[in-house]
């Protein structure tokens, strides 16, 4: 594992163990080859801690093709993992300069073939960290893994920064994938209704717990039910009360209460519904634990991911 960059004072202790969820879920985004914190857990570990709070499995998304080899190569043994794979766009225009885009592009096609890879992603736009000059590559390789997803049959993970009109733009004029799933949703009510206008899914990650976001709580409270997902985006994104410490898939439980709090609901309902939800656009895990030896993925490309 790779150490994610650590920020001057940052408080890199984990967060102690949530009360564990009466019905389990799944964390629908995560990135467990990056390691964080002042202890590096491994990914049995980190599954482990997970289960133990009733996370019963998680799709780990890879960003380029180092990580997205490592996604296909875990999940084919552990069996409380299945993977996504995918060139991230801030990525798209760095393959692009060196001339490799189509060898990438050509690599992920045949990860998707692999066993227990059940979705593309992460994909999509970022007009936040990359400038105009590199749009151009970011919309032909998501262009292209769209196409991937659907000869494949596979769910669709999108990262959509600071470009929504784009994104949704580009899913209408070339077709989307039939389950195809807005990772870490940062809309307003309007593009939460557009999205499920046209049956997109809604992941919501820790930022929907912060205090200033009301406008995603709102576009949560907006779409039917049968449209959300839940993540960690770990180890980004940590939910409150323990916003810029590590993230972990074991703090899902805090997420998944603060928005059955918002919809009025109970959180034993709310997990229920995702978790029916979850399986539908990816399918079933297998839940024996396993142990498992990491290979070891460059994450050079970490900075540009969350």
């Amino acid at each position: 594992m790779r150490q994610r960059e650590k920020g001057a004072g940052r408080d890199l202790s984990y967060p102690p163990l949530p009360d564990p969820l009466v019905v389990p879920v799944y964390d629908n985004h995560t990135h467990l080859e990056i390691a964080d914190g002042e202890q590096s857990l491994s990914v049995a570990e980190q599954l482990d801690r997970a289960s133990s709070v009733g996370v019963r499995g998680v799709i780990q998304v890879g960003g380029d093709l180092e990580t997205s080899r490592w996604s296909a190569a875990m999940a084919a043994r552990e069996p409380r993992m299945l993977a996504a794979v995918a060139i991230h766009p801030n990525e798209a225009p760095v393959y692009e300069a060196a001339g490799t885009l189509d060898d990438a592009l050509a690599e992920i096609a045949e990860l998707a073939t692999r066993p227990r890879v059940v979705a593309i992603g992460e994909t999509g736009l970022d007009f936040f960290r990359t400038g105009p000059e590199g749009h151009a590559s970011q919309l032909r390789s998501f262009e292209a893994h769209i196409d991937i997803a659907k000869q494949n049959g596979l769910a669709l993970q999108i990262h959509d920064r600071d470009a929504h009109a784009a994104v949704i733009e580009t899913l209408l004029r070339v077709g989307a994938p039939d389950r195809t799933v807005f990772h870490c949703f940062s809309g307003d009510v309007e593009m939460a209704r557009i999205l499920a206008d046209n049956g997109w899914y809604l992941s919501f990650a820790g930022t929907v717990t912060f205090k200033n976001a009301q406008n995603l709580r709102e576009a949560l409270a907006a779409v039917p039910r049968r449209l959300l997902l839940v993540e960690t985006d770990a180890p980004f994104l940590t939910p409150a009360p323990f916003r810029g410490r590590p993230n972990a898939p074991y703090l899902l439980p805090h997420t998944l209460r603060v928005m059955a709090d918002h919809l009025e609901t109970e959180a034993t309902i709310l997990a229920t519904q995702i978790s029916s939800n979850t399986e539908l656009v990816y399918g079933r895990w297998d839940a024996e634990p396993v142990t498992v030896t990491e290979p070891e993925p460059d994450t050079s490309w970490v900075g540009g991911l969350a």
